[in-house]
């Protein structure tokens, strides 16, 4: 009784099979495949760059942050004041360089995603190309919100500097932004 209901299944699976090897046996079919699915992939290595900037720019906030707190017992009164207002400056860079972080791991895995969609599109029956769409879409839009949280983390960076240069009555150094 199993033997008849196994039939079917195995017949699409063939059948399936041989479509999939007809759609690629074109060389130059699977050329331009690979090529569509490769162009984004370029992203990933921008948005990899972008990463290592901002898995930089955290390592000094923190570094920075840790000193003061391990350093702020020691401190004389003036100093744990200029200290005290550095912290939050401190802090508030920490999460916006998450926050960018988390955008732009993101917006690679929906590269990531996109370029794999791009790649399997031809082998498979169903129409993905609005799915890959949306995915480009959504990484693109996960790529701004990740560069205006590190344009953010910037000004505040020059912020907190500025305040703890006034702070310490040192001059101003380089421009007003």
């Amino acid at each position: 009784m199993g033997i008849p209901v196994v039939s079917p299944i195995l017949g699409s699976v063939a059948e399936t099979t041989a479509n999939v090897a007809a759609r690629t046996a074109d060389t130059a079919s699977l050329a331009h495949t690979l090529e569509l699915a490769l162009a984004p992939a370029f992203l990933i290595v921008g948005i990899g760059s972008l990463l290592n900037v901002l898995t930089s720019r955290l390592g000094r906030v923190v570094d920075r942050a840790r000193r003061i707190e391990a350093e702020f017992e020691s401190y004389d009164e003036r100093r744990r004041s200029i200290a005290a207002e550095e912290l939050p400056y401190l802090e508030r860079r920490t999460g916006l360089i998450n926050t960018a972080i988390f955008c732009s791991v993101a917006a690679a895995l929906c590269v990531a995603l996109t370029v794999a969609i791009l790649f399997v599109a031809p082998f498979v029956p169903p129409r993905l190309g609005t799915a890959v769409a949306l995915l480009f879409v959504l990484a693109m839009i996960l790529i701004v919100f990740g560069l205006v949280a590190f344009l953010l983390e910037t000004r505040t960076a020059q912020k907190g500097l500025r305040a703890r240069r006034t702070a310490s009555a040192l001059p101003p150094t380089g421009p007003r932004l």
